[in-house]
């Protein structure tokens, strides 16, 4: 069993950055791929960002709207994967989950391959 803790939402305005973290309990984390999706509501969860485990080489795939503004990264000796925004816009506007998998596969962009889900951290962006 893996527990996700996000951390670093909040309210920001256009332009800024912000980074988000999430610190995982249980084994293995060097493996897993991890990541993040958001939901406004009304709508359906994107991807935002993921990173795969070792084996993937750490290959990262970002969803396309924050492609160019937004880091992945992870740090295995903390368990800990981050998310550095930068450049955030109103629609950015979003609760954000932190997501682990089982999968072997590398950094799946699907969100049906995350079997474990944080609680989600608020992201609020004005204009």
């Amino acid at each position: 069993q893996v527990q996700l803790v996000e951390s670093g939402g909040g309210l920001v305005q256009a332009g800024a950055s912000l980074r988000l973290s999430c610190t995982a309990s249980g084994d293995a984390f060097y493996w897993r791929s991890m990541g993040w999706f958001r939901q406004t509501p009304g709508k359906m969860r994107e991807l935002v960002a993921v990173v795969s485990g070792v084996r993937g080489g750490y290959t990262a795939n970002y969803g396309d709207s924050v492609r160019s503004r937004f880091t992945i990264s992870r740090d295995n000796a903390k368990n800990t994967v981050y998310l550095q925004m930068t450049s955030l816009k109103p629609e950015d506007t979003a609760i954000y989950y932190c997501v682990a998998s089982n999968t072997l596969r590398t950094a799946p962009v699907e969100e049906s391959e995350y079997d474990f889900w944080g609680q989600g951290t608020q992201v609020t962006v004005s204009s």
